[in-house]
């Protein structure tokens, strides 16, 4: 099997690239099995997937990775972790995100998204509360 570390990166590259500004340009990436947790919702198949990520509230954004963690798993797949932030165009503050990918290879030695769960977490910057009430 390739080296996980530099497949994982590499696809990373490959997939916020298009995430960035051509989400539509990912649905090669999924299959009818694939399955997507979109905080908390699950979203299975690839039209199904696309139509998801092509109907967020932003058409550009830019992605900041802050960490990835990859590990082989024991199916022969590749399991990454990515936490990191989101600044959708025209906006001033960051959603923060974590999304988790597991990829298994395909035949002609590429690789597919069996799994995602992506998760945002919006900052606010105003927070109210009372301790020891």
């Amino acid at each position: 099997m390739a080296d996980p570390e530099a497949v994982g990166r590499a696809f990373l590259d490959y997939f916020y690239g298009l995430f960035s500004t051509n989400r539509a340009g990912l649905a090669s990436l999924y299959q009818e099995s694939s399955l997507l947790t979109f905080e908390g919702n699950k979203i299975q198949g690839q039209q199904a997937i696309i139509q998801k990520l092509t109907n967020m509230p932003f058409q550009n954004v830019a992605v900041q990775r802050d960490t990835v963690d990859v590990q082989p798993s024991i199916s022969g797949g590749i399991l990454i972790f990515v936490t990191g932030k989101l600044m959708p165009e025209g906006e001033s503050i960051p959603l923060k995100f974590s999304q988790a990918f597991h990829l298994m290879p395909t035949p002609t030695s590429s690789f597919v998204v069996t799994n995602e769960i992506l998760d945002k977490i919006a900052l606010h910057l105003h927070c109210t509360a009372s301790v020891g009430d």
